[in-house]
């Protein structure tokens, strides 16, 4: 009954994404993978209850299988994070494992029915080393594509602090949890047998399911992913026009085309606009929004910011938040409001992303700051 779940979630999540208007080509890979799940577990299945040997015509189909869920994984981690799929040739290449496996199982596929029968009936009997170097090839592959998603993903959330004062939803935590997820269904592979593994495969689609309705809602077909702001996409940063003026360049600042002097008169706009406009309480600022706005090139502003405050665009905009939420705290007029709201009219978006940039601003907590202020001024 438990893989009978996994089976009909998995063809239930495909199906929606499948008729999900404006689709992504994220959304089409993901599609394709649980589609692909919903297989390998139909074929799970008919193992499990011996139905398969009804059809010996089908035994093998399945060996290439679980090598092929590492490279959907990887593919619709290069979607979601920006990274272009790689091209039809190259993209053929992450394949080659899986068509190694059917190249090398030919022998088997040649043999008669009652033969396939008898080979599985014996545990591979014949087929040793076929069983062994599946076995190498799908823990090698799976653990390789699990850990380039995890790497995606990592540098996927350092690009996006040089352009989001706001992280919380575009972290793609839970397409890390799945690169995890996915690991450790490997390890399973290595040491249970196909009842512990396919139980953790359901488990796996009951989590995108969740994380995806829940978190994400990446089958909702009226969803809103449009952020309004570019991403840095694998490198790359939207260019605007850059209209800042300065003299020749140096060599400080020669790649870019900043000059020093260009750099201090940026800084020094940018120091001017944060104090008397407080730009920063704008929860959904970004660095290309903010460079518009001091009509110069988000690449100059980076740099600037990168510089002069040793901190990115993100850190840089929370440090001010925590700034002025503690200009704020310390008003008499500000007692009859919570800490909370107050953060919230600072900027923040959430109380997790408050607390975590108040103690790394502070060394305290926001109790604890107050309470040490207050037996101070005592």
């Amino acid at each position: 009954m438990f893989f009978i779940i996994g089976i009909s979630i998995s063809v239930f999540l495909g199906f929606l994404l499948l008729i999900k208007k404006d689709k992504s080509r994220a959304d089409i890979i993901l599609a394709i993978w649980l589609i692909f799940f919903f297989i390998h577990q139909v074929f799970n299945y008919l193992f499990y209850t011996e139905e398969i040997f009804k059809y010996p015509h089908l035994l093998g189909i399945e060996l290439p299988m679980p090598v092929i869920h590492g490279v959907l994984l990887y593919f619709y981690a290069l979607e979601l994070t920006g990274y272009n799929l790689p091209k039809t040739g190259y993209a053929l290449l992450h394949f080659m494992p899986a068509l190694s496996l059917v190249v090398l199982a030919i022998p088997f596929y040649s043999l008669s029915g009652a033969e396939k029968i008898g080979v599985f009936r014996s545990d591979g009997e014949g087929f040793e080393w076929y069983i062994m170097y599946q076995n190498v090839v799908v823990f090698v592959s799976g653990i390789t594509y699990s850990i380039l998603s995890l790497l995606l993903v990592r540098k996927h959330q350092s690009n996006i602090q040089e352009s989001f004062s706001n992280i919380d939803e575009k972290e793609l935590q839970w397409l890390m949890y799945l690169s995890i997820g996915i690991g450790v269904i490997w390890f399973l592979v290595l040491f249970f047998d196909n009842v512990i593994i396919f139980s953790g495969v359901v488990v796996f689609v009951l989590f995108i399911g969740f994380f995806g309705i829940n978190q994400m809602n990446i089958f909702n077909t009226n969803q809103n992913q449009n952020t309004g702001q570019p991403l840095p996409i694998a490198g790359k940063v939207v260019k605007t026009k850059n209209e800042f003026p300065g003299p020749t360049t140096t060599k400080r600042y020669a790649k870019s085309g900043l000059s020093e002097e260009m750099a201090e008169q940026l800084y020094g706009l940018l120091k001017q606009k944060m104090n008397d406009e407080k730009l920063f309480k704008e929860n959904d600022l970004t660095s290309t929004e903010l460079a518009k706005r001091l009509n110069v090139h988000p690449n100059y502003l980076s740099q600037v910011i990168n510089e002069k405050e040793k901190k990115n665009f993100y850190n840089y905009i929370n440090s001010l938040r925590i700034k002025e939420f503690i200009r704020l705290a310390s008003l008499p007029e500000s007692k009859k409001f919570t800490m909370l709201s107050l953060a919230y009219d600072c900027g923040f978006n959430s109380k997790s992303t408050f607390n975590k940039h108040f103690k790394e601003n502070t060394g305290k907590t926001p109790t604890e700051y107050f309470k040490a202020q207050k037996a101070e001024q005592q």
